[in-house]
This record gives C-alpha cells, sequence and structure tokens, in this order.
C-alpha cells in the first residue's frame, strides 16, 4: 500500500556575519573562556547587528535551502517560522518571509516552542504534507535571542546566539517501510508546571515589554536529560529502530554537557553526534537545522543515512524526529 512521506529534499542556513567569543565576552561580562567552555562547550556566538531581524535571517536561510531541493518558491505552498523572537507581537514572522520569496499563495504562521520548535514545526509540517493539505513545505527556525538577554546575568547571556536553518519537505509516496525516504515517527511534549525554570520576564499582555530570558541552569540541566531519553526511545519504540541503526543524532544546541549525558544514556556513538555548539551558542529553534545543514553540506548526511533529532525547551516542551534522509 502506498504511503505518503514528507522528505527533506534540501537545506539552508545562515548566521549574522558579526561573531563575538568568549574572549570578547569578558570585556563587558563578569566571566571567563575557560568559565564557560568547560560548563557549555561554546567558544563563540554569532550576534545579529542592529537593523537584522529575524525574517531577514530566516529568509536567507531559506533561500539557500530552496537552491538546495532545486525547486521554484512558487512550489511551496506551505511555511513554518519557528521564532521565540519575533519582528512584530503580529503579523507572523513567516508572513514576511513569505513576502520576501515573492509568494502570494498557501499558508504561511509562526510556531512558539522556544528551543523545540524547529521540531515542532516539522511535525506540524509533516501532519499537513501526510493528509494532502499541502505538496511542499518550507520549514524555517530562526532566531535573534541576542535582543532578549539580559547581559548582566553572566549564567545566562553566555550561552546564546542567532542564526536561522530551513529545510524544504516535498510529499512523496513510499511503501510506508523503515526504508522509505522521509519522516519515520515524531513524538512532542510538553508540561507547563516547569514554566519559572526557564521563561522570559516580559510580554505584550504582562509587561508590554519584550522582556528577558531568565533560567534555573540546574533545574533545566537536571529536567533535560530524562525528557529527551523519554521521546527518543518512543521513537525508537515507534519504528523498531536502535541506537545502533542510527546513522546521526542531530540534537538541540543547547549545551556540550547535555548533549554528551543523553547520548551516553541511549547508547549512541559520540562519533555519530552532530555538534555546532561550540561555533554557534543556544539558537533555540534555529540550532537543529544549523547543524543539519551544517553536517549536509560537509558530506557528513548522506541520502539515505537515519537521523534523529531532539529538543527540549522553555515551557517545557520537547520532543524528538526520526527520519531517512
Amino acid at each position: 500500500m502506498s504511503v505518503t512521506r514528507s522528505v527533506i529534499v534540501g537545506s539552508g542556513s545562515y548566521l549574522p556575519k558579526k561573531i563575538v567569543t568568549n574572549e570578547d565576552l569578558t570585556k563587558f561580562v563578569d566571566t571567563s573562556d575557560e568559565w564557560i567552555r568547560q560548563r557549555t562547550g561554546i567558544e563563540q556566538r554569532h550576534i545579529a547587528e542592529d537593523g537584522e531581524f529575524t525574517s531577514e535571517l530566516g529568509y536567507k536561510a531559506a533561500v539557500e535551502a530552496i537552491k538546495s531541493a532545486g525547486i521554484d518558491a512558487q512550489e511551496i505552498d506551505l511555511i513554518i517560522c519557528a521564532t521565540a523572537t519575533p519582528d512584530n507581537t503580529f503579523p507572523a514572522t513567516s508572513v514576511s518571509i513569505q513576502n520576501m520569496l515573492d509568494i502570494h499563495h498557501g499558508a504561511a504562521f509562526d510556531l512558539q516552542a522556544v528551543c523545540s520548535g524547529f521540531v515542532f514545526a516539522l511535525s506540524t509540517a509533516d501532519m499537513y504534507l501526510r493528509c494532502g493539505k499541502a505538496k511542499t513545505a518550507l520549514v524555517i527556525g530562526a532566531e535573534t535571542f541576542s535582543r532578549i538577554l539580559d547581559f548582566e546575568d553572566r549564567t545566562t547571556c553566555v550561552l546564546f546566539g542567532d542564526g536561522a536553518g530551513a529545510v524544504i519537505l516535498k510529499a512523496e509516496e513510499g511503501e510506508g517501510e523503515i526504508s522509505d525516504r522521509g519522516i519515520l515517527t515524531t513524538h512532542l511534549r510538553s508540561d507547563g508546571r516547569h514554566k519559572e525554570k526557564l521563561y522570559v520576564d516580559g510580554g505584550p499582555s504582562t509587561t508590554q515589554t519584550a522582556g528577558h530570558l531568565r533560567m534555573e541552569g540546574k533545574e533545566v540541566f537536571k529536567h533535560a536529560v530524562g525528557m529527551i531519553t523519554d521521546v527518543i526511545t518512543d521513537a525508537f519504540e515507534a519504528t523498531g529502530l536502535s541506537a545502533d541503526d542510527l546513522d546521526w543524532f542531530v540534537p538541540h544546541q543547547a549545551n556540550k554537557r547535555i548533549i554528551d549525558a543523553s547520548a551516553r544514556k541511549m547508547n549512541i556513538a559520540p562519533e555519530k553526534v552532530v555538534m555546532t555548539v561550540n561555533l554557534h551558542g543556544n539558537t533555540s529553534a534555529a540550532s537543529i537545522p544549523l547543524a543539519l545543514d551544517a553536517a549536509s553540506k560537509d558530506g557528513r548526511i548522506k541520502k539515505g543515512d537515519i537521523v534523529l533529532l531532539e529538543a527540549m525547551g522553555g515551557g517545557f516542551t520537547w520532543g524528538s524526529a526520526l527520519l531517512r534522509w
């Protein structure tokens, strides 16, 4: 029986030109390169210039993804932008990107699940494609997190950076087997009891300001590994695959210690882990598509590879996606 799968046919990314190293941060933040590296694995991050907005980053990543896929932008009938740092309260940043691409049909909307946003957006686009509501989707993760950081809070401001990544998904018919290319399974979770552990202390309805990011780092770390492995286990159970079957593990790039601990707990070999947190910092919803594009461009991820994605973000939200590239 023929089964529709959502296949990634192209990827793209964009990082602002401005690079801020750990040493650069020490000039105005009470921190050190050693302190940041030991606790996070981060060496540098990209920061958007004044006037460089989330929509612009997302647009540039989208253009790359469209070129990589070898399609005409007019084929796209669904755009989902995962972001926690939109240009405006409304309209959606995705609508601005749609207009930049000169697309005036289909649907475009934003999705907000913070660092899990790309996995949530990928799963949502997959549903649209599999049920026939769209044929070609552009899924973007784009953030300018530097705009919501408190640079007097050294425990958080050193962690984050700006950037955008994107993929093109096309609906393709397969046999419904694990050997099919495309998204094989996704698993999403949320639990609002943990809001105070990772949140932004502002918003239109509460303070009428954008606010700043606040985080209880030890609490987030404590919950992260268990939550991440929970949805990875779900992915393996749904497909009958295991860590041994994976070609690549592309986790949310938040913290090297969390990534290493999660991989060890799930018996995923270190050489299968794609790591970009050292170069990008935590770019929230952009981190997974940025890492995916980097590993695709350098030849690590190849057509037919089994790739596992996972993320956890404020809320808490967390999720996984298992796919064949």
